[in-house]
């Protein structure tokens, strides 16, 4: 015999004992976001390598080490999106969605980065995505982070701190830039091979390093705080007055960059200690310039995705919704009983009942065990006997009250009174 065939490493299957608790915690999130006004946009799960390259950065992790790409059969080359930024702002400009004003969209779907799977962190990951299109801020950057505020409090998710910084904008990055260059070259002999080659393409980068040993030299690197002039100050001022003002903890944390090119202004992360080194379990910023580097007309954006199966795994000890159980369990047994099964299970659903419908043969006893471990508040029987009084037996599994019976009409009105 052949070997069986496993998952690809890194990409798992939700079983349906898992089902319920990512159906729970995808319901309270749909809810959440239409409260804030935000609407589903849909993105393809393949997009043309050349978005992310422009958008995320060519000297990046993701696209030199982690994308899926491949060409397809007409030479094309083809990605499996890493993130869901860039396809919403490419839907954006496609489409011409900010003809008519500013856009508050959101997006829910797997992601895929051939990363080393670990907990929280897998090769196929789930993410809900929130982008506001058009919006200068800093009042929707905050909207961002009260929203996930928020968010915590109704998944009962306590241990989560919110750490915030400013990239400030263009003038600001690029003075920073200039001072952060001639401190890393004096320190070249200190810089790891990847801090090396960073230097010359996207020096920030240098700052996102989890290289140990690069931590004393990121530690004595300048702060862009320093650089940033009285436009940014003022952004990140008032998004901290917003903050404060509806009593949201917060630090500020000078490393946070990001690991993306797009952002710039506000970035934060939402971080806690219990899942390992995988510390982010919500991430976001602002991206004015993306637009534009994506060959649309200038907008400003702010944005942030968080991991649903970090959130899941923070959610592990919380109590889990039971598992959902259909009303009734149609059980039968006899030529005629079958036929009327058939007719009798269709109507008992148009009424909008879930029943389940035996299978597979054997005699009431072993049908009734079936029903049982069902989880079915009702067994539905229909025997040649019922059949022939075109009735059914109707009993309840989880009370002691003896079986009746009655028409499939009445057994409709008493599953319902009952419910």
């Amino acid at each position: 015999m052949s070997q069986s065939i496993q998952s690809v490493r890194g990409m798992n299957d939700v079983l349906p004992d898992q089902a319920p608790l990512w159906r729970s915690f995808e319901d309270t999130a749909r809810a959440w976001l239409g409260r804030y006004g935000y609407r589903e946009i849909r993105m393809p799960l393949i997009e043309k390598t050349e978005l992310f390259v422009r958008s995320i950065g060519e000297v990046t992790d993701i696209v030199e080490k982690e994308m899926y790409t491949f060409a397809d059969l007409n030479g094309e080359s083809l990605t499996l999106r890493p993130e869901g930024t860039a396809s919403c702002v490419r839907a954006a400009i496609e489409h011409h969605l900010l003809y008519n004003g500013p856009q508050r969209l959101y997006y829910a779907g797997p992601m895929f980065r051939h990363e080393k799977p670990q907990k929280g962190r897998y090769r196929q990951f789930h993410q809900i995505g929130v982008e506001a299109l058009g919006f200068p801020g800093p009042d929707v950057d905050a909207e961002h982070i009260l929203m996930c505020a928020r968010l915590w409090r109704e998944l009962a998710l306590d241990g989560i701190r919110l750490e915030i910084n400013t990239l400030g904008n263009t003038q600001s990055r690029a003075r920073y830039r200039a001072r952060l260059v001639e401190y890393l070259e004096r320190h070249f002999e200190r810089l790891d091979e990847d801090s090396q080659r960073r230097l010359k393409t996207n020096p920030l980068r240098v700052l996102d390093s989890k290289n140990p040993s690069m931590q004393a030299v990121i530690a004595e690197a300048p702060r862009m705080a320093e650089d940033l002039d009285e436009a940014s100050l003022e952004h990140f001022e008032e998004l901290q007055a917003i903050l404060r003002n509806a009593g949201i903890e917060y630090e500020i944390n000078p490393r946070l960059v990001r690991g993306l090119d797009y952002y710039n202004y506000t970035v934060f992360e939402w971080v806690t200690d219990r899942l390992g080194a995988q510390a982010a379990v919500c991430a976001g910023g602002r991206y004015d310039g993306l637009f534009a580097q994506l060959g649309g007309k200038p907008a400003e954006a702010c944005g942030f995705a968080m991991g649903i199966e970090r959130l899941l795994a923070l959610m592990a000890n919380e109590a889990q919704p039971p598992a959902a159980a259909p009303d009734a369990y149609l059980v039968h047994s006899g030529t005629a009983a079958t036929q009327m099964a058939w007719r009798a299970v269709e109507q008992l659903r148009a009424a909008g009942l879930d029943v389940v419908l035996h299978c597979g043969g054997g005699n009431f006893k072993s049908q009734m065990k079936r029903a049982d471990a069902s989880g079915a508040r009702f067994a539905v029987i229909i025997g040649d006997t019922e059949a022939a009084a075109n009735q059914v037996g109707l009993k309840p599994l989880r009370e002691l009250t003896a079986q009746q019976s009655v028409t499939v009409e009445d057994a409709i009105l008493r599953m319902r009174s009952a419910g």
